[in-house]
């Protein structure tokens, strides 16, 4: 089993319809500093961007693609490669184990952690900011600092009904069948909840439809450092503008992860405790 261990919006030398990320709201600032405006500056590469990008290249002359090229990039003065600075060498386990998961076994976190660190320094996740709020989530959702399954709760399971049975016909988690709920449920670090969700990142993460005919792959180590990467990826623009306010709006960050407030308080000490730790 071999997972791909480089995000696309990494390493494609063009931005294009249907793309989202930092670099993206990058181009978004640009076009509309230019005088171009792309609607929304959220991220995502839509039709807006797109036809404000079709109108700057009409300007320069320069070919109208609608894509973001390396001649385009060029032109607009944009960056489509931004790195931010790792910080990974700081979260050593002893620092993890002292000031963000003191009740922790130390063992569970030698033996997951750089998992956890390599995986976000992959995606371009490996800054202060991203990894606290990585391992913030981790705090949450397993606690012992090791991918977990999702407990039965009132939740996910009716009373003397079959477990995780609530979940079964949740169209917004791309289930439809009974038994889909429990086969479902949530795993690993980022607790990764419903079909739509396994189907998507087993995708992402080069694994053809492995984590959909065998979704306890998402609880093995390597598998859930990725998925917590990737899922954090793909929230990315949206959560750094959350930790960037200030002060930092831990709840929308939190929210924009969760899809609500389970653990906020929680979430909030364990990031707050870091950034101070590492001021």
């Amino acid at each position: 089993m071999s997972i791909a261990t480089t995000s696309p919006s990494l390493d494609a030398p063009v931005l294009k319809q249907g793309d989202k990320g930092e670099e993206v709201l990058n181009l978004q600032q640009a076009l509309k500093a230019k005088g171009f405006n792309p609607g929304g500056l959220d991220g995502i590469f839509g039709p807006g961007t797109e036809a404000a990008l079709l109108n700057f290249q009409k300007s320069e002359q320069i070919v109208e693609s609608g894509v973001l090229d390396p001649h385009s990039a060029a032109v607009l003065g944009v960056n489509t490669h931004i790195q931010h600075p790792n910080a990974c060498a700081a979260f050593t386990v002893d620092f993890v184990c002292t000031h963000l998961f003191p009740k922790a076994p130390k063992a569970n976190i030698e033996k997951y952690l750089p998992a956890v660190l390599e995986a976000l320094t992959e995606v371009n996740l490996g800054d202060k900011p991203m990894v606290l709020m990585a391992l913030s989530t981790i705090r949450v959702e397993t606690g012992g600092f090791v991918p977990i399954s999702e407990y039965e709760s009132s939740f996910n399971t009716p009373h003397g009904g079959p477990p995780y049975s609530l979940y079964d016909f949740r169209k917004d988690l791309g289930n439809g069948a009974v038994g889909d709920g429990a086969k479902y449920k949530g795993r690993g670090f980022i607790q990764l909840t419903g079909k739509a969700n396994y189907t998507k990142y087993s995708q992402v993460l080069g694994l053809g439809n492995q984590l959909v005919e065998n979704p306890e792959l998402a609880n093995d180590a390597h598998i859930a450092a990725h998925l917590l990467g990737r899922f954090l990826k793909d929230r990315e623009v949206r959560i750094r503008t959350a930790l960037a306010e200030k002060p930092p709006d831990l709840g929308l960050a939190r929210k924009l992860v969760n899809g609500g407030s389970h653990g906020l308080p929680e979430f909030i000490v364990t990031y707050q405790d870091g950034n101070t730790a590492l001021a």
